[in-house]
């Protein structure tokens, strides 16, 4: 989802140099978790038993030819528009996908847990870690946002879930847009970007073009070209935090809370100051 209003979706309109404050503490922040995870020097226990293979690096390859069809299909259609029904039938193709590429790990003996450090530290924690790691991530996108604007026009950076959630008629389709943006779309799409595709990019390319090229595909999965820039930085922050945590947890609670706050303007406009 794309950070359609920065400001608005933290509830406050901060005056130039106090975002030039938030903005220079936020480089300060993600140059600080590159410096820490390129210093690091990971103790035996640290590792996983087992590293991505040729076997997996066949099946993302696989993954990102699905994913370029899906993309090529959706600019050779702009005119289409998402609907409920689409929405429903795309969730489940995504969750499909996962099930089939967690049952391969499975079959071929990864231990899920330990490789995604999903156990690694606490839930609490996690949110905690997500919620500040987005904190810093809001004046990267919304720097990239106003660049993009200004060069390439002012054209809507709202991607068409938003924009079905703005128009969505009943409460029983926006209850359902929220369950899918909140509860199950950060979950498919960090396992999928980061845990799978990002962990196989690292494996076979380091960690400075897999996260260059896991954070290019991530932002054109989701076939918006106006939010296209906003969205290579985010998934560029959703990566460090994973590689720094070492936990896919934080990358997964630090996306639900952004498509969360996304939606909660949306819903309660009256709570942004004019």
């Amino acid at each position: 989802m794309g950070p359609d209003s920065l400001f608005a979706a933290l509830g406050a309109a901060p005056s130039f140099l106090l975002f030039l404050l938030w903005l220079f503490g936020a480089a300060g922040v993600y140059l600080a978790l590159i410096a820490q995870i390129n210093a690091r020097t990971p103790a035996p226990t640290d590792r996983p038993a087992r590293m991505f293979g040729l076997p997996e690096a066949i099946l993302a390859a696989v993954l990102i030819s699905f994913l370029l069809l899906n993309i090529n299909a959706s600019f050779a259609h702009p005119a289409a528009q998402l609907t409920a029904r689409n929405l429903l039938a795309n969730l489940l193709v995504t969750v499909f996908v996962m099930l089939v590429i967690v049952t391969f790990l499975q079959l071929r003996g990864f231990d899920l847990g330990s490789l995604g450090g999903f156990f690694r530290i606490s839930f609490i924690r996690a949110v905690a870690t997500g919620a500040v790691l987005l904190f810093f991530a809001y004046p990267l996108l919304g720097l990239t946002e106003t660049i993009t604007q200004r060069l390439f026009g002012t054209g809507s950076s709202r991607q068409n879930i938003v924009e079905l959630f703005s128009s969505s008629p009943t409460i029983r389709q926006r209850i359902m847009i929220i369950v899918f943006a909140v509860a199950i779309a950060p979950v498919v799409e960090e396992f999928l970007f980061r845990f799978f595709l990002y962990g196989v990019f690292r494996r076979y390319f380091g960690r400075f073009i897999g996260t260059v090229a896991n954070a290019l595909l991530f932002a054109a999965a989701h076939t918006h070209l106006p939010s296209f820039a906003a969205l290579f930085v985010l998934g560029s922050c959703l990566t460090l935090a994973y590689e720094w945590s070492r936990s896919i947890l934080v990358a997964m609670t630090m996306h639900s809370l952004f498509n969360a706050v996304t939606l909660t303007v949306l819903a309660f406009p009256e709570l942004v100051p004019q």
